[in-house]
Protein backbone atom coordinates (compact mmCIF):
# COMPACT_ATOMS: atom_id res chain seq x y z
CA UNK A 1 0.00 0.00 0.00
CA UNK A 2 1.77 3.56 -0.93
CA UNK A 3 0.70 6.51 0.59
CA UNK A 4 1.12 10.21 -0.89
CA UNK A 5 0.53 13.63 0.75
CA UNK A 6 -1.64 15.81 -2.07
CA UNK A 7 -1.36 19.16 -0.58
CA UNK A 8 -3.85 22.17 -0.28
CA UNK A 9 -3.75 25.09 2.00
CA UNK A 10 -6.97 26.16 3.96
CA UNK A 11 -8.74 28.99 3.31
CA UNK A 12 -11.67 30.11 5.35
CA UNK A 13 -14.24 30.39 2.27
CA UNK A 14 -15.05 34.07 2.18
CA UNK A 15 -17.30 35.47 -0.28
CA UNK A 16 -15.17 37.92 -1.89
CA UNK A 17 -12.96 35.04 -2.38
CA UNK A 18 -14.96 32.46 -3.52
CA UNK A 19 -15.98 35.33 -6.21
CA UNK A 20 -12.40 35.41 -7.37
CA UNK A 21 -11.68 32.35 -7.21
CA UNK A 22 -14.74 30.92 -9.20
CA UNK A 23 -13.51 33.47 -12.80
CA UNK A 24 -10.78 30.96 -12.35
CA UNK A 25 -10.76 28.01 -15.33
CA UNK A 26 -8.58 25.13 -14.26
CA UNK A 27 -9.37 24.10 -10.08
CA UNK A 28 -6.59 25.73 -8.51
CA UNK A 29 -4.83 26.04 -5.23
CA UNK A 30 -7.18 28.44 -2.92
CA UNK A 31 -3.83 30.41 -2.01
CA UNK A 32 -4.61 31.61 1.81
CA UNK A 33 -3.42 29.45 4.31
CA UNK A 34 -4.11 29.34 7.92
CA UNK A 35 -2.29 27.73 11.00
CA UNK A 36 -4.36 24.31 10.87
CA UNK A 37 -7.56 23.56 8.91
CA UNK A 38 -10.81 24.48 10.06
CA UNK A 39 -14.02 21.74 11.02
CA UNK A 40 -15.90 20.92 8.62
CA UNK A 41 -19.34 22.52 10.03
CA UNK A 42 -17.60 25.78 9.36
CA UNK A 43 -17.21 24.97 5.70
CA UNK A 44 -20.70 23.47 5.97
CA UNK A 45 -22.56 26.64 7.75
CA UNK A 46 -20.63 29.30 5.36
CA UNK A 47 -22.00 27.13 2.07
CA UNK A 48 -25.23 26.69 3.50
CA UNK A 49 -25.87 30.06 4.44
CA UNK A 50 -25.56 30.83 0.69
CA UNK A 51 -26.56 30.59 -2.75
CA UNK A 52 -25.81 26.70 -3.98
CA UNK A 53 -23.17 27.77 -6.39
CA UNK A 54 -22.40 24.97 -8.81
CA UNK A 55 -19.16 26.71 -10.33
CA UNK A 56 -17.25 27.19 -6.57
CA UNK A 57 -17.17 23.33 -6.70
CA UNK A 58 -14.87 23.79 -9.81
CA UNK A 59 -12.21 25.15 -7.53
CA UNK A 60 -9.87 22.81 -5.29
CA UNK A 61 -10.99 22.40 -2.00
CA UNK A 62 -9.57 23.65 0.87
CA UNK A 63 -8.16 20.39 3.05
CA UNK A 64 -4.87 18.63 2.08
CA UNK A 65 -5.54 15.51 0.92
CA UNK A 66 -3.34 12.24 1.73
CA UNK A 67 -3.93 8.97 -1.10
CA UNK A 68 -3.69 5.72 -0.16
CA UNK A 69 -3.01 3.34 -2.97
CA UNK A 70 -4.31 0.06 -3.02
CA UNK A 71 -5.79 -0.55 0.48
CA UNK A 72 -6.92 -3.97 0.53
CA UNK A 73 -10.83 -4.20 2.28
CA UNK A 74 -11.17 -7.99 3.66
CA UNK A 75 -15.18 -9.14 3.21
CA UNK A 76 -14.39 -11.80 4.60
CA UNK A 77 -11.66 -14.38 5.50
CA UNK A 78 -11.83 -15.27 1.49
CA UNK A 79 -12.84 -12.36 -0.25
CA UNK A 80 -11.26 -9.19 -0.17
CA UNK A 81 -11.30 -5.90 -2.59
CA UNK A 82 -8.95 -3.51 -3.54
CA UNK A 83 -9.46 0.22 -3.18
CA UNK A 84 -7.68 3.75 -3.24
CA UNK A 85 -8.03 5.64 0.05
CA UNK A 86 -8.50 9.52 -0.10
CA UNK A 87 -8.30 10.92 3.17
CA UNK A 88 -9.26 14.76 3.59
CA UNK A 89 -7.21 16.64 6.58
CA UNK A 90 -9.98 17.91 8.39
CA UNK A 91 -10.54 17.52 11.74
CA UNK A 92 -12.54 15.03 13.08
CA UNK A 93 -14.94 11.96 11.65
CA UNK A 94 -16.29 13.40 7.78
CA UNK A 95 -18.37 11.74 5.56
CA UNK A 96 -17.23 8.87 3.15
CA UNK A 97 -18.04 8.78 -0.62
CA UNK A 98 -17.48 5.36 -2.26
CA UNK A 99 -17.18 5.52 -5.85
CA UNK A 100 -17.91 2.57 -8.36
CA UNK A 101 -16.58 2.52 -11.73
CA UNK A 102 -18.33 0.87 -14.86
CA UNK A 103 -17.68 -1.81 -17.89
CA UNK A 104 -13.99 -2.32 -18.96
CA UNK A 105 -12.98 0.70 -16.33
CA UNK A 106 -11.09 0.72 -12.94
CA UNK A 107 -10.69 2.57 -9.69
CA UNK A 108 -7.90 4.22 -11.67
CA UNK A 109 -10.34 6.05 -13.89
CA UNK A 110 -12.07 7.90 -11.05
CA UNK A 111 -8.55 9.33 -9.33
CA UNK A 112 -9.02 12.99 -9.44
CA UNK A 113 -12.90 12.68 -8.69
CA UNK A 114 -11.81 11.28 -5.22
CA UNK A 115 -9.17 13.57 -4.75
CA UNK A 116 -11.62 16.45 -5.85
CA UNK A 117 -14.11 15.22 -3.24
CA UNK A 118 -11.83 15.08 -0.67
CA UNK A 119 -10.07 18.66 -0.88
CA UNK A 120 -14.16 19.54 -0.17
CA UNK A 121 -14.00 17.47 3.34
CA UNK A 122 -15.59 14.12 1.69
CA UNK A 123 -13.13 10.84 2.34
CA UNK A 124 -13.48 9.25 -0.69
CA UNK A 125 -12.76 5.32 -1.28
CA UNK A 126 -12.45 4.48 -4.89
CA UNK A 127 -12.81 0.44 -5.14
CA UNK A 128 -12.01 -2.04 -7.93
CA UNK A 129 -14.54 -4.33 -8.60
CA UNK A 130 -14.88 -6.76 -11.61
CA UNK A 131 -15.12 -4.61 -14.65
CA UNK A 132 -17.17 -7.25 -16.72
CA UNK A 133 -19.67 -7.64 -14.05
CA UNK A 134 -21.75 -9.60 -13.14
CA UNK A 135 -22.99 -5.84 -11.94
CA UNK A 136 -26.08 -7.16 -10.27
CA UNK A 137 -22.93 -9.54 -7.99
CA UNK A 138 -21.11 -6.22 -7.98
CA UNK A 139 -24.25 -4.43 -6.39
CA UNK A 140 -24.41 -7.21 -3.64
CA UNK A 141 -21.07 -6.98 -2.95
CA UNK A 142 -20.74 -3.23 -2.71
CA UNK A 143 -23.89 -3.48 -0.04
CA UNK A 144 -21.30 -5.92 1.53
CA UNK A 145 -18.70 -3.13 1.91
CA UNK A 146 -21.06 -0.49 3.33
CA UNK A 147 -22.28 -2.60 5.71
CA UNK A 148 -19.08 -3.49 6.80
CA UNK A 149 -18.09 0.42 6.91
CA UNK A 150 -21.45 1.73 8.84
CA UNK A 151 -20.59 -1.13 11.64
CA UNK A 152 -16.79 -0.99 11.59
CA UNK A 153 -15.07 2.36 9.69
CA UNK A 154 -12.09 1.45 11.26
CA UNK A 155 -11.60 -1.02 8.57
CA UNK A 156 -10.82 1.90 6.95
CA UNK A 157 -10.53 4.89 9.03
CA UNK A 158 -11.55 6.10 12.60
CA UNK A 159 -12.31 9.69 10.83
CA UNK A 160 -15.28 8.18 8.32
CA UNK A 161 -18.21 9.41 10.31
CA UNK A 162 -20.27 5.95 9.56
CA UNK A 163 -23.74 6.91 9.51
CA UNK A 164 -22.72 9.27 6.18
CA UNK A 165 -21.70 7.25 3.44
CA UNK A 166 -22.64 7.97 -0.08
CA UNK A 167 -22.68 6.27 -3.08
CA UNK A 168 -21.46 7.01 -6.73
CA UNK A 169 -21.09 5.08 -9.72
CA UNK A 170 -20.27 5.70 -13.37
CA UNK A 171 -22.02 3.67 -16.32
CA UNK A 172 -22.88 0.30 -14.90
CA UNK A 173 -21.33 1.26 -11.95
CA UNK A 174 -24.43 3.44 -11.47
CA UNK A 175 -26.35 0.10 -11.74
CA UNK A 176 -23.94 -1.45 -8.84
CA UNK A 177 -25.03 1.78 -6.88
CA UNK A 178 -28.59 1.70 -7.29
CA UNK A 179 -28.87 -2.42 -6.26
CA UNK A 180 -26.66 -1.75 -3.46
CA UNK A 181 -29.35 1.07 -2.40
CA UNK A 182 -32.57 -1.39 -3.38
CA UNK A 183 -30.92 -4.18 -1.20
CA UNK A 184 -30.81 -1.15 1.69
CA UNK A 185 -26.98 -0.57 1.79
CA UNK A 186 -26.97 2.22 4.85
CA UNK A 187 -25.95 4.65 2.75
CA UNK A 188 -27.67 8.46 2.81
CA UNK A 189 -28.10 8.64 -1.13
CA UNK A 190 -26.35 8.08 -4.40
CA UNK A 191 -25.02 9.57 -7.25
CA UNK A 192 -25.36 8.15 -10.50
CA UNK A 193 -22.57 9.35 -13.68
CA UNK A 194 -24.02 8.63 -16.70
CA UNK A 195 -25.80 5.36 -15.36
CA UNK A 196 -26.24 2.39 -17.66
CA UNK A 197 -28.76 -0.27 -16.65
CA UNK A 198 -28.69 -3.93 -17.23
CA UNK A 199 -32.14 -4.80 -18.87
CA UNK A 200 -34.83 -6.25 -17.78
CA UNK A 201 -34.05 -6.87 -14.34
CA UNK A 202 -32.96 -3.19 -13.65
CA UNK A 203 -36.74 -1.51 -12.75
CA UNK A 204 -37.36 -4.48 -9.75
CA UNK A 205 -34.10 -2.94 -7.79
CA UNK A 206 -35.34 0.21 -8.74
CA UNK A 207 -38.68 0.43 -7.80
CA UNK A 208 -37.25 -0.88 -3.93
CA UNK A 209 -34.76 2.09 -3.69
CA UNK A 210 -35.88 4.99 -0.77
CA UNK A 211 -32.91 7.24 -0.88
CA UNK A 212 -32.14 9.93 -2.55
CA UNK A 213 -30.69 9.74 -6.08
CA UNK A 214 -29.10 12.70 -8.25
CA UNK A 215 -28.51 11.30 -12.07
CA UNK A 216 -25.96 13.26 -13.69
CA UNK A 217 -25.58 12.59 -17.26
CA UNK A 218 -24.15 13.25 -20.51
CA UNK A 219 -25.82 14.82 -23.34
CA UNK A 220 -28.36 12.51 -25.09
CA UNK A 221 -27.03 13.89 -28.44
CA UNK A 222 -23.51 13.11 -28.06
CA UNK A 223 -23.36 9.41 -26.44
CA UNK A 224 -26.35 7.61 -24.55
CA UNK A 225 -25.60 5.04 -22.09
CA UNK A 226 -27.90 1.65 -21.91
CA UNK A 227 -31.39 2.17 -20.45
CA UNK A 228 -30.58 4.96 -18.73
CA UNK A 229 -33.87 6.49 -18.56
CA UNK A 230 -34.74 3.60 -16.57
CA UNK A 231 -33.51 5.32 -13.35
CA UNK A 232 -35.53 8.31 -13.41
CA UNK A 233 -38.64 6.36 -14.39
CA UNK A 234 -38.38 3.44 -11.70
CA UNK A 235 -36.87 5.10 -8.79
CA UNK A 236 -40.21 5.89 -7.22
CA UNK A 237 -39.33 9.37 -5.54
CA UNK A 238 -36.71 11.52 -4.21
CA UNK A 239 -34.83 11.19 -7.37
CA UNK A 240 -33.51 14.19 -9.83
CA UNK A 241 -31.62 13.98 -12.98
CA UNK A 242 -29.82 16.76 -15.08
CA UNK A 243 -27.87 16.37 -18.49
CA UNK A 244 -24.55 18.33 -19.18
CA UNK A 245 -24.55 19.86 -22.52
CA UNK A 246 -21.84 18.80 -25.41
CA UNK A 247 -21.07 15.77 -22.62
CA UNK A 248 -19.20 12.22 -23.65
CA UNK A 249 -20.15 9.35 -21.72
CA UNK A 250 -16.04 9.09 -20.85
CA UNK A 251 -16.59 12.63 -19.15
CA UNK A 252 -18.08 11.42 -16.54
CA UNK A 253 -14.38 9.15 -15.86
CA UNK A 254 -11.41 11.62 -14.51
CA UNK A 255 -8.13 9.69 -13.95
CA UNK A 256 -5.72 11.61 -12.39
CA UNK A 257 -3.62 11.10 -15.90
CA UNK A 258 -5.31 11.43 -19.05
CA UNK A 259 -7.06 7.91 -20.38
CA UNK A 260 -6.27 6.22 -23.62
CA UNK A 261 -8.95 4.11 -25.25
CA UNK A 262 -7.20 0.94 -26.32
CA UNK A 263 -5.43 0.58 -29.39
CA UNK A 264 -3.84 3.95 -28.55
CA UNK A 265 -7.22 6.00 -29.52
CA UNK A 266 -7.26 9.11 -27.60
CA UNK A 267 -10.40 9.33 -24.90
CA UNK A 268 -13.35 10.96 -26.18
CA UNK A 269 -13.38 12.92 -22.73
CA UNK A 270 -12.98 16.09 -22.72
CA UNK A 271 -11.18 18.29 -19.28
CA UNK A 272 -13.50 20.85 -19.64
CA UNK A 273 -16.73 18.70 -19.07
CA UNK A 274 -14.78 16.07 -16.89
CA UNK A 275 -14.56 19.26 -14.36
CA UNK A 276 -18.69 20.14 -14.61
CA UNK A 277 -18.87 16.84 -14.29
CA UNK A 278 -16.52 16.83 -10.64
CA UNK A 279 -17.81 19.81 -9.84
CA UNK A 280 -21.52 18.47 -10.51
CA UNK A 281 -20.81 15.07 -8.70
CA UNK A 282 -19.27 17.58 -5.55
CA UNK A 283 -22.26 19.61 -5.10
CA UNK A 284 -24.77 16.39 -5.08
CA UNK A 285 -22.10 14.52 -2.64
CA UNK A 286 -22.17 18.02 -0.50
CA UNK A 287 -25.49 18.23 -0.07
CA UNK A 288 -26.64 14.69 0.31
CA UNK A 289 -23.40 14.62 3.47
CA UNK A 290 -25.04 18.12 4.87
CA UNK A 291 -28.48 18.08 4.76
CA UNK A 292 -29.75 14.37 3.53
CA UNK A 293 -31.47 15.79 0.75
CA UNK A 294 -30.95 17.12 -2.96
CA UNK A 295 -32.12 20.72 -2.44
CA UNK A 296 -28.77 22.22 -2.28
CA UNK A 297 -27.31 20.49 -5.55
CA UNK A 298 -30.51 20.82 -6.98
CA UNK A 299 -30.56 24.74 -6.57
CA UNK A 300 -26.95 25.06 -7.00
CA UNK A 301 -27.53 23.76 -10.92
CA UNK A 302 -30.09 26.94 -11.51
CA UNK A 303 -27.55 29.31 -13.14
CA UNK A 304 -26.17 26.21 -15.60
CA UNK A 305 -29.34 25.34 -16.56
CA UNK A 306 -30.65 29.35 -17.46
CA UNK A 307 -27.29 29.82 -19.56
CA UNK A 308 -27.53 25.57 -20.95
CA UNK A 309 -24.65 24.65 -19.78
CA UNK A 310 -26.91 22.03 -17.79
CA UNK A 311 -30.49 20.79 -19.38
CA UNK A 312 -33.04 18.22 -19.39
CA UNK A 313 -34.11 18.91 -16.05
CA UNK A 314 -36.08 16.80 -14.00
CA UNK A 315 -37.18 16.38 -10.49
CA UNK A 316 -39.45 13.96 -8.97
Amino acid sequence: MATRMVRRPFVLLALASLTLLASCARLPDTGVTTLKPEPLVKLQVHLLDRKPDLDQFRLRGPYEVTVQDDREVRLSADERIEADFYLSAVPGKAPLVIIVHGQDNSKDDHGYQALHLASWGMHSLSVQLPNNGPWVRNGETLARIVHLLHRQPDVINSRIDPDKIILAGHSFGGTAVAIALAQGAPAVGGILLDPAGIGKALPTYLKRIRAPVMVIASDWNVSEARNRGDFYEYVPSDIAEVSITGAHHEDAQFPLEPSVQGFGTESAATEEMQITFVSALTSAAFSLASTGKLDYVWTSFGDAIRSGKLYDSLRK
